[in-house]
């Protein structure tokens, strides 16, 4: 294990000159607001996955945050400086660096190679949020015409989402050449004509849009059979009762806060904006609420078919284990059953819907958002996508 994890020591250094943010709950790194006093005594700190969290992406806990949906944990947030390496979130959680992250389960697979006892708890991305960009009029609908071809990372590590999306397609791996072009340029280097493909996701298309960055995109959510990016912590907390009830309200708060932007997506968007004004300068109203929807439809899926907001595919997950193991990317038989759980979806889901649909009907829109057209946005959704 010691070959895969970082040291104390060694995450504070890397910290000082990398990118990452926590989010505490219940105070810890700051000093708590005694307005929202916590009943706990520790913190519970969320760890972002990208080098940033001037994103969209993070939008069901700005509104929970805003409208108190977390209920008594008493909440503050804090930035601090991290690595950007793509497996940071699950080192980071196995040291005790952070108590909840986002890992894509490429990375959470790696981790269970490496030892580390993660479960993932909340499965945020129901449907694959992962996208390959091509540069406009390049692009294919049939990924196994990337055989031969460069796909542009921006970390070496994103390689375990690739390759396993790829496969799932039948696409022959070991013919695609993959070149780390780095955090946060390797979309730049798509468009300045380096490679074929990149890797990209939803909502960083319509962010790359808004930087006029104009890329063809197949789109995972339309044509790719693996799950994405879920809420994982350590197994041991599962086990303190105090810990565990932090966890049960926090979840309860993500899943209000995505009930909330189902509503009213451009309500949403304000919070995060209020949030993260940088969020707002860079995005825009009308890109940052395309982003933030893009992202909402693969956290929600066909509801219909579901028990609830968080509730993992079993199957996709099980199906994806297995093929990791036959490509070679995990060596050991991944349990679904050990690391993948829906145990606190039903409890996540038990809030008053009526009450958040009320929060979300009454929310003042400034003008900038207000002036988003909805319908417009809708219907050009799906505008660069060629799958």
């Amino acid at each position: 294990m010691t070959d895969y994890l970082m040291t104390r020591r060694r995450l504070l250094q890397v910290g000082a000159g990398g990118l990452v943010t926590t989010t505490v709950l219940g105070g810890g790194l700051l000093t708590p607001d005694p307005a929202h006093a916590s009943p706990y005594a520790s913190p519970f700190t969320w760890i972002s996955p990208r080098g940033t969290i001037e994103v969209m992406d993070d939008y069901p806990y700005w509104v929970a945050r805003e409208r108190g949906y977390f209920g008594d944990l008493g909440v503050e947030t804090a930035m601090e400086a991290g690595p950007a390496d793509g497996t940071a979130v699950v080192k980071f959680l196995a040291v005790e660096q952070a108590d909840i992250g986002f890992p894509s389960p490429g990375v959470l697979s790696f981790a269970v190679n490496a030892g580390m006892d993660l479960v993932s708890v909340y499965g945020s991305g129901f449907l694959d949020l992962f996208n390959v960009a091509f540069r406009k009029g390049e692009g294919v609908k049939d990924l196994k015409q990337l055989e031969g071809k460069t796909v542009l990372l921006g970390s070496a590590a994103w390689q375990s989402i690739c390759d396993p999306m790829f496969a799932a397609l039948g696409v022959d791996t070991k013919r695609i050449t993959y070149v780390e072009a780095g955090w946060p340029t390797w979309t730049t280097a798509l468009a300045g004509g380096q490679g074929d493909a990149c890797l990209a996701w939803e909502g960083l298309r319509a962010d790359l849009g808004a930087k006029g960055l104009d890329f063809d995109y197949w789109l995972g959510m339309r044509g790719s059979p693996l799950p994405s990016n879920s809420l994982v912590v350590r197994r041991v907390d599962l086990e303190d009762p105090a810990r565990l009830a932090m966890l049960k309200k926090y979840l309860r708060g993500w899943a209000m806060g995505s009930e909330f932007a189902d509503r009213n997506p451009r309500a949403a968007a304000d919070m995060v904006f209020k949030a993260l004004p940088t969020t707002r300068a860079n995005y825009g109203a009308r890109a940052g609420t395309e982003s933030l929807m893009q992202i909402h439809r693969t956290f929600k899926g066909d509801m219909a078919k579901r028990a609830g907001w968080g509730e993992h595919n079993i199957q996709a997950w099980d199906s994806f284990f297995k093929l990791l193991k036959t490509i070679g990317q995990s060596n050991v038989d991944i349990d679904t059953a050990r690391y993948v759980t829906n145990d606190f979806i039903a409890e996540a889901n038990d809030f008053d819907k009526t009450r958040v649909h009320a929060d979300a009907d009454a929310y003042a829109l400034p003008d900038d958002l207000a002036a988003v057209d909805m319908g417009e946005v809708e219907a050009n959704f799906y505008g660069n996508a060629i799958n």
